[in-house]
């Protein structure tokens, strides 16, 4: 299909002469003889281009620019000029206009100058769909929560940053792999390979192969040439998960790979050129394992050039129905059931249990209940023993002993109490605030809210 550039000009013969040419090139081409026609054009079929001259009858090409917002709609707009109106020019391409020729000009000239502008116009285009395909993908993470939506923000940024290593940190079962997959969803290495490994669950004899394959007869069981996961990734994406199980001599060779994006096979000579962005994760606390002598400094700065951290399950919020009722959706085609939803007191159940195993936890608890019961609705009695002893356990209440606490004359507002109750508690946790927030039973984010309130932070 031609690409339609629309002629805006009041000289009758410049419209014919453009028109004839562009024709002629190959183009579709609309002609108006005044701004207000070119913006009716405009309105009923936007153009791939406009030739707009600046001197109108109506308005000046500027004050159109304005008015059509050509930088707010993407139009790719040349603007014809009078010889040596430089200042009009330069106000144009403030205004959106992607450049200008100026009267008189030749028919190459102007073919030129359309062409990079139809080009870069494309090349608009292509990166606005990538933006918004990138977000698509993101946004199957599900949370609504206002950590969750810090962490899609950042994945957008790492996307954008092909060449960045990241880390990503959290408990276990939060979904790290999950982000990793993201990631690469988003960035232009999407159409390339995606590779992960759990460091934990390969022997350290055998993580060396894996990672940088090997040569026939290397060692012992080594029968033909192998390609590791580098060499599979090429282009692609690494995810290495569980890298805190990684022994130091491993570490040391990782880091060298990062550095200098080469490598030799288990017994192989030749170096090996990849280009990989490896993202990692951890649900150990690194900088513990570096004081401990148990992780390299070099290789944890080199990883964690942005890091991710992945909030708990139980400082989640509302995510937990949310997350909840997605699982009972994808089991209800897994286990050809037709569960509609969670009945009141199961969601208070869901909503108060502590979720150590976080989403993974979550999801086994929804697949166990699926597949053992039929009723339309998730129901208390569906949930394991475990959630509903801790539920009880809330319920009851820890015994909190009163003796000593004295309530002034003056009296005390409840504001004063919160406070107080923040600061003992980041006392008793030595300042962590996970442990704090965890003391008072509510999520971090909210205890986080209370100390910005307070001025402790």
């Amino acid at each position: 299909m031609p690409q339609k550039i629309l002629v805006i000009d009041d000289e009758k013969l410049i419209r014919w002469t453009l028109e004839q040419h562009l024709v002629k090139e190959g183009y579709e081409v609309a002609t108006a003889e005044s701004a207000e026609r070119g913006m009716d054009l405009i309105a009923d079929d936007a153009p791939d281009l406009i030739l707009l001259d600046n001197r109108l009858p109506d308005m000046s090409g500027l004050e159109m620019l304005e008015k059509v917002k050509v930088r707010d709609r993407g139009l790719m707009v040349i603007m014809i000029t009078a010889y040596g109106m430089v200042e009009a020019a330069v106000k144009a391409m403030k205004l959106g206009a992607y450049d200008y020729v100026s009267k008189p000009f030749n028919l190459e000239e102007i073919t030129f100058v359309i062409k990079k502008a139809l080009e870069a116009g494309s090349l608009r285009t292509q990166v606005k769909q990538l933006r918004q395909e990138c977000k698509a993908k993101v946004g199957t993470l599900i949370g609504e929560c206002v950590e969750m939506e810090k962490v899609k923000d950042l994945i957008l940024k790492i996307a954008r940053s092909d060449a960045t290593t990241v880390l990503i940190q959290g408990d276990s079962g939060t979904g790290k792999e999950l982000v990793a997959k993201a990631i690469h969803a988003a960035s232009a290495r999407v159409d390339k390979p995606f590779h992960a490994m759990n460091c934990a669950a390969v022997p350290e004899t055998l993580l060396e192969s894996e990672l940088m394959g090997h040569e026939k007869g290397a060692f012992t069981d080594a029968k033909s040439a192998k390609k590791g996961l580098f060499e599979l990734a090429d282009s692609g994406t690494l995810f290495l998960d569980e890298i805190g199980d990684m022994d130091l001599s491993m570490q040391a060779k990782l880091l060298r790979i990062l550095e200098e994006k080469t490598f030799k096979r288990v017994g192989g000579v030749k170096d090996i050129k990849v280009d990989v962005r490896v993202i990692s994760a951890s649900n150990q606390d690194l900088l513990k394992s570096m004081s401990d002598g148990t992780f390299r400094k070099d290789l944890f700065y080199r990883l964690q050039v942005v890091p991710v951290m992945l909030p708990p399950l139980r400082e989640r919020g509302s995510d937990i129905l949310l997350l909840a009722n997605y699982f009972i959706d994808h089991f209800n085609r897994e286990c050809h059931k037709s569960v509609s939803g969670i009945s009141k007191e199961a969601e208070d159940v869901l909503l108060s249990y502590s979720w150590p195993g976080n989403v993974r936890e979550l999801k086994n608890v929804i697949e166990r209940a699926m597949i053992l019961e039929v009723q339309d609705e998730l129901l208390v009695e569906h949930l394991p023993q475990e959630l509903l002893e801790e539920k009880e356990t809330s319920a009851s209440g820890i015994p909190v002993s009163l003796d000593g606490f004295v309530i002034p004359d003056q009296g005390i507002s409840i504001e004063d109490v919160e406070h107080a109750l923040v600061r003992k508690a980041l006392e008793i946790a030595a300042g962590n605030q996970t442990k704090a927030a965890s003391l008072l039973k509510m999520p971090r984010d909210a205890f986080r809210r209370r100390m910005k309130r307070f001025g402790i932070i």
